[in-house]
């Protein structure tokens, strides 16, 4: 996936702070707001900007790629009014499985990272549910992919709103890899998409009657898989790596 630079953390909170058109790339809607406030930017100090889910009171959920070890970063959050504030990371984790060189070849990967604040979310702020997709996985089954990238491919101010796709897999779809279109264009043409600043999003899946998150989002293509957004979108299914993200929030001793 993409990474629009930034200058500054600051320049990344100014960014948020502006109100784009409801619309990811391709069109899509903005997010229910039932998840979207528990979507969240992600700034790293090298010039990168994601997203990520609060799955407990200070644990973001993310993509493994987001993250480089020597790097720090701060989560962009909003108070009632929708203002953003900065808040700090005390420490990260990536899956010791992740293979960057695979995620930049759209190969399958660990790619999951979990950032712990140095506080508990303020505002109550409620955490989505974690969990897998329902096995096993087939073409055609519907997702929702939830972020705050760019409405534009190079457009960065039109990125820092949450945003949803509804998308369905296609391919062989399965516990190491999901890849996601938009079943209006199919990849023959620009479409529905995750793009720059969606890596890390949280993917839903739609299960009794509530909305888990089960993967993340790892790259994307352009149509007919060229390179940008609105072709493909690669998902990161959690399915081989909950057990992973559980164990490492209890020794950290974050809130579940």
């Amino acid at each position: 996936m993409m990474k629009l630079v930034f200058q500054t953390a600051a320049a990344a909170l100014a960014l948020t702070a502006m109100a784009p058109a409801n619309a990811m790339v391709g069109g899509a809607p903005a997010a229910d707001s039932s998840v979207s406030r528990a979507v969240m930017t992600i700034v790293g100090s090298r010039g990168n900007f994601c997203s990520g889910a609060l799955i407990a009171p200070d644990l973001i959920l993310s993509a493994a790629h987001c993250i480089t070890p020597d790097a720090t970063y701060k989560i962009v959050a909003y108070d009632t009014r929708r203002q953003p504030t900065l808040l700090d990371v005390k420490r990260v984790a990536l899956h010791p499985q992740f293979n960057a060189q695979g995620i930049a070849a759209h190969r399958a990967s660990a790619d999951v990272a979990l950032l712990q604040l140095a506080t508990p979310m303020p505002g109550g702020i409620a955490p989505v549910t974690l969990g897998a997709p329902l096995q096993p996985i087939a073409a055609g089954a519907s997702f929702t992919v939830t972020g705050i990238g760019v409405t534009r491919r190079g457009d960065g101010k039109s990125g820092g709103t949450v945003r949803s796709a509804s998308l369905v897999a296609t391919g062989r779809p399965g516990t190491l890899q999901i890849r996601l279109v938009d079943p209006a264009t199919n990849n023959a043409r620009e479409g529905l998409g995750a793009c720059t600043g969606d890596s890390g999003a949280p993917v839903f899946e739609a299960q009794s009657g509530r909305a888990v998150i089960i993967g993340v989002v790892s790259w994307s293509t352009g149509a007919n898989n060229a390179a940008g957004c609105g072709g493909l979108t690669g998902v990161t299914p959690l399915t081989l790596y909950k057990d992973w993200i559980l164990k490492t929030a209890r020794s950290w001793g974050a809130g579940t």
